[in-house]
C-alpha cells in the first residue's frame, strides 16, 4: 500500500523522542511492501542536527513550515492508499489532521498515530470542541505509542471505532552492545530532553540520588539542561544523536529511566529508551509504572525505583557482574517478544484487515 505519514521527524531526534519509533515501524513496514512517504515540517532546527540521512526504505518530503507549505502536502494525501497523521507535528497539527483526511481517498485507510496518548487525552477532556474530538467518528483506527486498556477504553469513549496500541521496540540494528567509551563511563547515565511535565520527576529520580550518593558519577545526556542546577557529580553532556546512544547505555554501571508525568500515571507505555538501553545489554533502573511487567521482569530484567531512595539503593548494591546479568537478561528478553519487527507484522495485518473489510463493505 502506498501510506501518507504525517509526524513530526524521520530524520532527526533533535527534541524529537519519538524518531526512533517512527524508524522501526516504517522500515518494517517498507519490508512489507508498503511504499511510505514521511512528511515533516523544517521546524525547530531539527533540519540542522539529522541523524540519519534519506533511507531507501521511505521517501522523506521536508515541507516549509507555512501556509503554503501545508496546503502543498495536504493536498499529497489523495494519492495514498493510508493516510496517517501523528500527534506532536509541532506545527499546524490541527489543520494537517483536517485537511489530510478530508483529502484523502473515500476508500482510503485513515489513521491517527498517537505518540503521548496520555496527554491527548487530557487535552480532549479538557475540551469539548477538541480537533480530534470531532474527527475520531471519520477515522478507521486510531494506533497508540503505549497505554494499554486504560487509554483504549479512553479512546473508545470518545467515539473511536478502534484503538490499537503499538508499543515501541527493539531496532537490534541499530541498538546493540557495543565496547564501554571512557568519555561515557558513570555509576548512573541517563538520555531525556528536558520537558516541564517529566522534570519533577527527573528531580526525584536522578538529582536526588546524585545527591545522596556524591562519591558515585552521573551523567546526562539530552538538550535543556544548561541552567538546571544540579548536583557537582552530574555531568551534562547535551545532545547525543542516535549514533551515540550504544556507547551511551553500554559504558554505565545502570542506566535510567524515567517516564513522563501522564505516562507513568496512565502506565503500559515504556519509553524508547527502555528498549534502547535493553538492545545495548545495560541494567536498566526505571521509575515503577503499571504493566512494566508485560515488558521486563522486575528484579531480573530491570530495576524498579519508587522514589530517590530506592535509585540510590539499587546503585548502592549493584556489582558490574549482577548488572551484567540484568543487561544480558532484559536483551533476551526484548529481543524474543518485543523487536520491531514484531511491531511492524502487527501494523501490516492490522492493514491488510482493514483493507479487507472494507472491501467486504463496499461488495456487500
Amino acid at each position: 500500500m502506498r501510506i501518507a505519514f504525517y509526524g513530526s521527524s524521520l530524520l532527526s531526534a533533535w527534541w524529537n523522542g519519538a524518531a526512533t519509533y517512527y524508524r522501526g515501524i516504517i522500515r518494517e513496514l517498507a519490508r512489507h511492501g508498503h511504499r511510505i512517504t514521511f512528511y515533516e515540517p523544517d521546524a525547530f532546527d531539527r533540519q540542522q542536527h539529522r541523524d540519519i540521512a534519506v533511507p531507501d526504505w521511505a521517501e522523506v518530503r521536508v515541507w516549509p513550515a507555512d501556509e503554503a507549505g501545508l496546503r502543498a502536502v495536504v493536498a499529497e494525501a489523495a494519492r495514498a492508499d493510508v493516510v496517517v497523521k501523528a500527534s506532536g507535528v509541532g506545527v499546524f497539527d490541527d489543520e494537517l489532521l483536517a485537511g489530510v483526511m478530508q483529502a484523502a481517498q473515500p476508500d482510503a485507510i485513515r489513521i491517527f498515530w498517537d505518540v503521548d496518548a496520555p496527554a491527548t487525552l487530557a487535552a480532549m477532556r479538557a475540551d469539548a470542541a477538541h480537533p480530534l474530538r470531532r474527527a475520531l467518528a471519520a477515522l478507521d483506527v486510531v494506533l497508540t505509542y503505549g497505554g494499554g486498556p486504560p487509554v483504549v477504553e479512553a479512546y473508545r469513549g470518545f467515539g473511536a471505532r478502534s484503538c490499537v496500541p503499538v508499543y515501541n521496540a527493539l531496532d537490534p540494528e541499530t541498538h546493540h552492545p557495543v565496547l564501554p567509551d571512557p568519555r561515557y563511563a558513570a555509576d548512573l547515565n541517563f538520555l531525556a530532553n528536558r520537558l516541564p511535565d517529566r522534570e519533577a520527576r527527573v528531580e526525584e529520580f536522578f538529582l536526588r540520588p546524585a545527591a545522596l550518593l556524591p562519591a558515585r558519577r552521573f551523567l546526562l545526556g539530552g538538550n535543556g539542561w544548561d541552567d538546571k542546577p544540579m548536583p557537582a557529580n552530574v555531568t551534562r553532556l547535551g545532545h547525543l544523536g542516535t549514533a551515540a546512544h550504544n556507547a551511551f547505555n553500554a559504558s554505565a554501571l545502570a542506566v535510567l529511566n524515567v517516564a513522563r508525568d501522564s505516562m507513568a500515571e496512565v502506565g503500559f507505555s515504556p519509553a524508547t529508551r527502555v528498549f534502547e538501553a535493553a538492545g545495548a545489554g545495560a541494567c536498566l533502573i526505571t521509575d515503577a509504572w503499571t504493566g512494566l511487567d508485560l515488558f521486563l521482569k522486575e528484579g531480573e530484567e530491570v530495576l524498579a525505583a519508587r522514589d530517590a531512595a530506592d535509585v540510590a539503593a539499587h546503585l548502592a548494591a549493584l556489582t558490574p557482574q549482577r548488572a551484567r546479568a540484568i543487561g544480558q537478561a532484559a536483551r533476551a528478553r526484548i529481543l524474543a517478544e518485543h523487536s520491531y519487527a514484531r511491531r511492524g507484522a502487527q501494523v501490516h495485518a492490522l492493514l491488510r484487515d482493514l483493507a479487507t473489510g472494507m472491501r467486504e463493505a463496499r461488495v456487500a
